[in-house]
């Protein structure tokens, strides 16, 4: 006996002290009713509420607002159904009025689910103590929990109006199982999906680098794919199931966006090391778009063939501005040296002849 039973046979025992008549008896039992929920909502607007807004928190205030209406309506739907099976009705009659009343009950609990739901979801992005991988996951979370909400409501939808769901059930489990083997690819790509957006190895408006080598900045995640806009503005869509299992550099990962740039310089034999190493200090300092802080620094590389070679290392604000600072970085060295007169050199061989045949030196002639 379930304790709707249980519940009908106490109140209609009760209902009986009325009168032989069931029609005053219904309505004895719905008006009890809704007096029962004028009760309920008065314990919830005036001692409920004022607990809840004793705390610090906003969460428990919205959320007995929330549960107010609902509570109120199913305390007057239970009466009704009560009320409806106290009449001698047909049975289709009986049959159709209580689904519609379970159908009604159903809605206003899946609407209450969703809008606490929503409430968790906002709660959750408006605390600090939130990490951002977490936030970037709300949107999917309040997503599949829409869906899971509706197959529930759907479920005991059919419960209610007395529909065997055991073949449904089956008949969806046979579905997924070919659905799953036909979308392999697409299923892959939606899980890696749903890893990048958790683990975030980069986001919108990162600079990444495939392991194919292309570099551009990440436009769009998706669950299928990621795109990337390259510096020729040709835009590129990988199948997250590919860049999920590749490596991938994101120039604009770590602490801080701000990227390196290198400018590698060789300068001729016997200059004055500290003097070529100032020139590249102050040609950094000269780029207003070169960071301050790190400040740029010169590091001596190597004993080239034809060169002492000189690298020059600046950070800049965004990665995307590298080839173009670069540019810049370089017309600057070029110039300063120009000015300095620091050489730069460039690779030559010279050619020492020991001896030449007889003949040749004879004739003065080469063959």
């Amino acid at each position: 006996m379930t304790t709707f039973d249980q519940l009908r046979e106490t109140v209609e025992s009760w209902a009986q002290v009325i009168g032989p008549n069931v029609y005053l008896q219904a309505i004895v039992i719905a008006f009890s009713f809704v007096l029962i929920a004028k009760l309920t909502d008065f314990f919830f607007g005036k001692i409920v509420i004022r607990i809840a807004k004793r705390s610090k928190t906003i969460f428990d205030d919205e959320l007995v607002s929330l549960f107010h209406r609902p509570v109120f309506v199913s305390v007057i739907l239970v009466g009704l159904a009560l009320a409806t099976s106290r009449l001698d009705t047909p049975d289709t009659v009986h049959f159709i009025t209580l689904g519609i009343l379970k159908t009604i009950a159903i809605f206003i609990w899946l609407g209450l689910l969703q809008d606490v739901l929503h409430v968790l979801i906002a709660v959750i992005n408006r605390s600090t103590d939130t990490e951002l991988a977490w936030r970037r996951m709300l949107p999917l979370v309040d997503n599949i929990s829409k869906v899971a909400l509706i197959a529930i409501a759907i479920y005991f939808l059919f419960l209610a109006w007395q529909i065997d769901v055991t073949a449904w059930l089956a008949s969806a489990g046979i579905v997924g199982l070919a659905l799953s083997f036909a979308a392999k690819d697409t299923l892959s790509n939606l899980f890696a999906g749903v890893s990048i957006l958790a683990d975030a190895p980069y986001k919108v408006g990162n600079f990444i680098i495939l392991e194919s080598g292309e570099r551009g900045m990440v436009t769009h995640i998706g669950f299928r794919s990621t795109r990337i806009m390259t510096r020729d503005d040709v835009e590129i869509t990988i199948p997250n199931g590919i860049i999920g299992n590749g490596k991938i550099i994101n120039e604009a990962g770590g602490s801080t966006e701000k990227h390196r740039i290198r400018a590698a310089v060789g300068v001729a034999y016997g200059s004055d090391l500290d003097h070529v190493m100032s020139v590249l200090t102050k040609v950094a300092a000269s780029l207003e778009e070169i960071c301050v802080t790190p400040e740029p620094r010169v590091r001596f590389r190597a004993f080239g063939e034809s060169s002492l070679d000189f690298e020059l290392l600046c950070w800049i604000d965004r990665p995307v501005d590298r080839g173009r600072l670069i540019h810049e970085l370089n017309c600057a060295i070029y110039r300063a040296f120009n000015e300095a007169q620091i050489t730069i050199p460039f690779p030559q061989r010279d050619l020492y002849v020991k001896g030449l045949p007889e003949q040749i030196r004879i004739s003065g002639k080469i063959p």
